[in-house]
């Protein structure tokens, strides 16, 4: 059996992955122009396919039937050639989308919905909001409902961005502030490069349940697969496949006071889960040409938070690594956001009279470390989705971060 994705510009596409992942058959991702698509569609050389942008409406004049979800929304990602020879088409998306709002536990019977975006993917969440008894307000540009009038719908209960505002590369940025709709019970965003986008970071800190879009990736892939091999998928087996996708789309991030003991902790986490280590003080020190007593000596502390900056918004933004912060790390919040939006931080947390002191500027005795574990407290825990006490080994203290990262991956 043979099957893949049609679509333009599949270079940075996970679907090969995951169908590896969820079954054994041959899946194989099949960039072609537009011109190619009518010489595809009728030679039927597959058993089935997935379709990505901008395909997803050109298939549908070679289909000779649709799912009722597919002709409501008007679009098709999934194809099935059929035992006579005929193309079948369902749009799976709708289904991936339904598994992030009951992430959240989205309810919105009765409730009003913002759907930021008028494209391919708001058309799927409308139609899945209105099959759970919401009302959808599209907000666009230049429509009825736009954002130069968004105060009109600050009692939405639900937000759902559908736009590309916040994706990679461009992840400093959000399509609205959170702050003008105190009445939101929930927040999901499609994106899912980085897995947790500014505007998923704001829902976080406002207290918001959110959520970023790869569970719909992993579950539209999930419907597609048995359709295409007519055999449920099992929970468990769905489960697997979330975890190892999010796994490989995550950092592994340590912050805490200097000399807490993340560098031998990372050591011991590289060797349990076979990852590479960035130390991020290690790279300023490469970078510079200095040590970090000769930075703090010669530029400031002002000029080494800067690099510092530098480089871990460079190391934020790749993947499936473990990194190593300095205790400072934490005092800009563009680093804290950096860190968490492809990171599962632990605040790593060890007694003030065991933190080692040697060669760290900030550290002259124990009565300074007091203050400045007074002053960093906070932003270490505003940044971390775990804290983990070293008070063991570090094997043991990594052991227990392995555990608790294994959970994360499977909630």
């Amino acid at each position: 059996m043979k099957f893949g994705l049609i679509g333009e510009g599949l270079g940075h596409n996970y679907s090969k992955v995951l169908h590896g992942l969820l079954a054994d058959y041959r899946y194989d991702l099949l960039p072609m122009p537009p011109e190619a698509v009518p010489g595809f569609m009728q030679a039927r050389e597959l058993d089935g396919f997935n379709v990505t942008i901008p395909y997803k409406q050109t298939v549908i004049p070679f289909l000779a039937e649709m799912s009722d979800i597919a002709r409501e929304i008007g679009s098709v990602n999934t194809v099935i050639k059929r035992a006579d020879g005929t193309l079948y088409g369902d749009n799976t998306d709708a289904y991936g989308f339904r598994k992030l709002c009951e992430a959240i536990r989205m309810d919105c019977a009765g409730r009003k919905v913002l759907v930021l975006g008028s494209g391919g993917t708001s058309r799927t969440a409308c139609c899945v909001v209105r099959r759970m008894g919401g009302t959808p307000v599209v907000i666009s540009r230049h429509g009825e409902n736009n954002y130069d009038n968004l105060h009109l719908h600050k009692n939405a209960a639900y937000l759902i961005n559908t736009t590309p505002v916040g994706m990679y590369p461009n992840v400093n940025a959000a399509p609205v502030d959170l702050a003008a709709f105190p009445t939101l019970s929930g927040v999901v965003d499609v994106i899912y490069n980085p897995m947790r986008t500014r505007l998923v970071q704001q829902a976080e800190e406002l207290g918001i349940p959110a959520t970023g879009g790869l569970r719909m990736l992993v579950y539209q892939a999930v419907r597609a697969s048995e359709q295409f091999t007519g055999r449920d998928i099992s929970p468990e087996a769905a489960t697997e496949a979330e975890a190892a996708l999010r796994a490989s789309s995550l950092n592994l991030v340590l912050v805490g006071m200097p000399g807490c003991g993340k560098t031998t902790v990372g050591d011991e986490l590289a060797r349990l889960l076979g990852r590479e280590t960035i130390d991020i003080d290690a790279e300023i020190v490469r970078e510079s040409g200095k040590s970090i007593p000769e930075i703090f000596a010669k530029d400031g502390e002002a000029a080494f938070r800067e690099l510092e900056a530098r480089i871990i918004a460079r190391y934020s933004k790749e993947t499936g690594r473990i990194l190593l912060t300095g205790g400072g790390a934490v005092l800009r919040q563009e680093n804290r956001q950096n860190l968490k939006q492809n990171g599962f931080v632990v605040h790593l947390t060890r007694n003030i009279g065991l933190l080692a002191m040697d060669g760290r500027p900030l550290s002259k005795d124990r009565a300074t470390l007091e203050t400045l574990w007074q002053q960093r407290q906070p932003l270490y825990q505003a940044c971390a989705d775990r804290v983990i006490p070293n008070e063991t080994t570090p094997l043991q203290c990594a052991e227990k971060i392995q555990e608790e990262w294994n959970e994360t991956l499977r909630a």
